[in-house]
């Protein structure tokens, strides 16, 4: 029988794997520490009788605040096996912002990672109001520790109580609570049932191939998209390794060599950049058949049907001479690179898909559980520009605003105690309204095109969709992050974020002087350089569209500076807020 329930992929990959000797594994110092099937089943039931002695209740509230690791896994299927409520939660917030979760969500048990989020939480216990246990995941000599807790279970078994509750969890009750990061306002809670994701795992389950088995993960699990898909690869029987940190995926693919894993645009663009600032270095003759190499990959067709003889002739050639080493340097032995939470640009995707890193592109949201649509194996599954086709049971319609609407399995249950917010965006038919601007081409594909939120007018009365503009300048690899605007205003300014690695590099061949982020934004020479990026990249925009005026920033734009979300987009209103007044001088 197929799995119904999310917890329920745990029997059915013990009975279809069960000599899996890797179904998690995370690297502790220099060791890799790898759990089989048996040991995952063994510490999760383990933990449910620790929770179910502890006295958390079928409904209540579990949170987990973690960066990914298996015991987060563990925690996941503990929690709801018990028919107890996960809230993902990610390390990364304000105190306030823990406080505010914390006491929306009714939180009655909480696990913890890190000292400086232990004495985060520390400050603020005593205003959580339902909180009545905390845990950390290693012993801080302060609270309880997660093997203390496998421990308790171990010395209280309750099996008759642990099944009672597993039959009794319905596939469409509230399976967890995800509060989106977002890049603006308060917090929402998005429930999302049982049914609600394992809908997702049942209709992506053919899209990798049957030989991919090892995936690798690096994505924060409090997503939805990353846990939807680690919860795919269980299903799936595949091990599932987490990247250390995120300073050492590289090399963590280089030791894992996983058939499959997910990552965001930046990664790519960032991967794509150190390729082609790879080349400076090189003798004459190998940089220019490199770069010949590299901009073969940029007009790669996804589908083989759109590929002539005489383009797969010379990609032949490229892959010996180029791609081969490109693919040994990264490491694995890619299936699919999934890439979603923004779109990607188009020659990202042919130039990764040429060079043996065949991207899928998905869309979605939160609300969405997360996927809308994604690329598939099917004929014109896959072509870059595009997110595929819609998801299997999912329907997809474009407003007459532009807006993308679905309807079906995928859409949330609601927003956590807020009935009025609900129903402002699934109305009474059943379509969630996306906020997302797109478009259906002839092949059934779906297109985005943007933020309906994030359109603006100028004072000419013209429309401008900086996301297309700011996608385009981003492909620079002397541009890091940038954010474009004019609302009411007779032309549109960009802050832009440098990529300083790149940029001091560039500065040591040009016998530039770098002594910080600070200093080197206001060099004339700098200044005069990423004018002729300007330049470069306006050409491709009307006169309406082009960016007038800039200011380089050097400030870090990071989730620790809270300006990007986990996912690594730009929260546009806090940057508008932080920089008022270098906006406003731009617009004098």
């Amino acid at each position: 029988m197929e799995p119904k329930r999310i917890f329920d992929i745990l029997s059915h990959y013990q009975s279809r794997y069960p000599n899996q000797e890797v179904a998690l594994a995370g690297k502790i110092g220099k060791q890799w520490k790898k759990y089989s099937i048996a040991e995952y089943v063994e510490f999760t039931n383990n933990l449910s009788f620790g929770m179910i002695k502890l006295g958390i209740n079928p409904g209540d509230k579990v949170g987990v605040i973690s960066t990914n690791r298996p015991e987060w896994n563990m925690l996941d299927m503990a929690i709801m096996q018990i028919g107890a409520i996960t809230v993902p939660i990610y390390p990364t917030l304000a105190g306030h912002e823990y406080k505010y979760i914390l006491n929306h969500a009714e939180i009655k048990l909480v696990f913890l990672e890190g000292a400086e989020l232990m004495e985060k939480i520390s400050l603020i216990v005593s205003d959580i109001v339902e909180l009545k246990h905390i845990y950390t995941f290693v012993d801080r000599k302060k609270y309880p520790y997660f093997q203390q807790l496998v421990d308790f279970g171990k010395e209280n078994p309750n099996i008759d109580e642990l099944e009672k509750r597993k039959t009794e969890v319905n596939s469409s009750e509230c399976s967890t609570i995800i509060y989106t990061s977002g890049t603006t306002g308060v917090p929402k809670g998005v429930m999302l049932s049982h049914d609600n994701l394992m809908g997702q795992v049942l209709n992506l389950r053919q899209i990798p191939e049957p030989w991919s088995n090892i995936a690798f993960s690096f994505l924060p699990l409090c997503h939805a998209y990353e846990r939807m898909l680690v919860l795919l690869y269980q299903y799936l029987g595949m091990s599932v390794y987490y990247a250390q940190n995120l300073g050492t995926i590289a090399e963590n693919i280089k030791e894992v060599k996983p058939t499959m894993m997910s990552t965001v645009p930046r990664m790519l663009e960032k991967i794509y950049d150190k390729i082609y600032v790879s080349s400076n270095s090189m003798p004459w003759l190998t940089k220019t058949i490199f770069r010949w190499a590299v901009r073969l990959a940029c007009e790669y067709k996804i589908q083989s049907h759109d590929r002539t003889w005489w383009y797969n002739q010379k990609h032949r050639i490229a892959d010996k001479l180029v791609y081969s080493k490109i693919r040994n340097n990264i490491g694995g032995n890619f299936d699919i690179v999934v890439s979603g939470a923004a779109s990607i640009q188009p020659r990202l995707a042919s130039f990764f898909s040429a060079i043996g890193m065949p991207v899928f592109e998905g869309y979605g949201l939160t609300e969405t559980s997360p996927v809308v649509a994604v690329s598939c194996r099917e004929i014109n599954g896959r072509e870059a520009g595009t997110v595929g086709f819609p998801l299997p049971g999912v329907e997809v319609k474009i407003a007459e605003n532009s807006e993308v609407c679905c309807r079906g399995h995928n859409v949330m249950m609601g927003y956590y105690k807020d009935e009025t917010l609900t129903k402002t965006v699934i109305d009474e038919e059943g379509w969630f309204h996306s906020g997302d601007l797109g478009k259906i081409n002839e092949k059934g594909q779906l297109i985005l095109t943007g933020r309906m939120k994030n359109l603006f007018k100028t004072s000419l009365g013209k429309y401008i969709n900086p996301q297309l503009v700011e996608e385009k300048f981003s492909e620079s690899p002397f541009i890091e992050n940038i954010v474009v605007m004019g609302e009411g205003q007779k032309f549109a300014i960009a802050l832009v974020s440098p990529d300083f690695n790149f940029l001091q590099g560039w500065c040591l061949r040009h016998n530039i002087e770098y002594k910080n982020p600070q200093q080197i934004v206001n060099v004339p020479e700098i200044i005069k350089r990423y004018n002729r990026e300007m330049v470069k990249y306006n050409s491709h925009f009307g006169d309406t569209e082009q960016i007038k005026k800039f200011k380089l920033i050097p400030d870090e734009w990071s989730q620790f500076t809270e300006i990007l979300t986990p996912t690594l987009k730009v929260k546009r209103n806090l940057v508008q807020e932080r920089y008022k007044d270098v906006i406003e001088k731009l617009f004098q």
